[in-house]
């Protein structure tokens, strides 16, 4: 196995279009893994980890995307996000603590998840929440290219990246409301998610976002439950009351997340149970951000 190592962003495009087969590898959490049980064997690695601006994150505007903006290098690892982002990044910041272990944390990143496009990986959800202004920057010798986050996801384990490009950062928009993830598996640590959900609300634009991990083929929304509450909301004017949504309302919601995903049965949980805990944790997602959204307006009123 061939093992290349760039020391530049430049040189890591030029070696990638060299060798498209080349597996790239930072953190090497979800790679070594796979090379270990011997479920991929590529022809070489790629290594990234002395490019330095995969590290770095930067807060401003961009072209096409509305407000402040965070965009995430692809090799910030989890555990600086939940440091540093917790509040322009509340759902990815949540999302990352319960990645792994410390050591986990302190190299794993969200560069890695969608490279690797497990529909278990635990970025997902938070980002698809996050609203369909997040972009990925795909680049290769040949220019950058943004990808929708709807739209990079196209199999088990499979993503729209191009052979010969590499994904530079993650533009994701800074929080205008409250954000919330949350996941079950086997034990509290060290574990694939059984499944995962990312909820988050947007009051600016008056919508919500919703993500479901680990039960479906692909990291995907809730389409309808987020066009429900949107609508809930919206008509009853709790937007700028902060009154009570209702036990109806949350209940129909997390019905529609549930009919959202289409799961299997498998060594970690069944069908059945993975539509059951998503409609709970699509109620408590929703309760939960909702007395941070109304308490944020209490406060904002004193």
């Amino acid at each position: 196995m061939e093992f290349l190592r760039p020391a530049t962003w430049d040189e890591a495009l030029a070696a990638k279009a060299e060798n498209p087969s080349a597996l790239p590898i930072s953190g090497g959490t979800d790679v070594m893994v796979e090379l270990n049980f011997d479920r991929h064997r590529p022809g070489a690695l790629l290594d990234l980890n002395r490019v330095t601006e995969l590290t770095e994150w930067e807060s401003g505007t961009y072209e096409g995307q509305e407000g402040e903006v965070i965009r995430l290098g692809a090799a910030v690892p989890y555990a600086r996000i939940s440091k540093e982002l917790s509040g322009p990044l509340q759902g990815l910041a949540i999302a990352g603590n319960t990645v792994g272990s410390p050591q986990i944390r302190n190299r794993g990143s969200v560069g890695g998840n969608l490279g690797g496009a497990s529909p278990a990986g635990d970025a997902h959800p938070a980002l698809l929440a996050a609203g369909r202004d997040v972009f990925v920057e795909a680049e290769s010798v040949r220019g950058t290219r943004l990808i929708a986050i709807d739209d990079f996801y196209v199999g088990v384990k499979r993503n729209s990246l191009q052979p010969d490009e590499l994904i530079r950062a993650v533009r994701i928009p800074v929080a205008d409301g409250p954000q919330q993830f949350s996941k079950i598996g086997t034990r509290n640590a060290m574990v694939i998610a059984v499944c995962a959900f990312g909820f988050a609300l947007h009051p600016k634009n008056e919508t919500v976002g919703t993500g479901i991990g680990s039960a479906a083929p692909t990291p995907r929304r809730a389409p309808e439950a987020e066009q429900f509450l949107a609508d809930e909301l919206a008509d009853r004017g709790l937007w700028q009351s902060g009154g009570l949504i209702g036990p109806a309302a949350v209940q129909r919601f997390g019905e529609l997340v549930s009919a959202a995903a289409s799961p299997i049965d498998d060594v970690r949980g069944s069908a059945a149970y993975r539509r059951h805990a998503l409609a709970v944790m699509a109620r408590r997602t929703l309760t939960w951000t909702w007395n941070e959204y109304t308490q944020s307006l209490r406060s904002a009123a004193a």
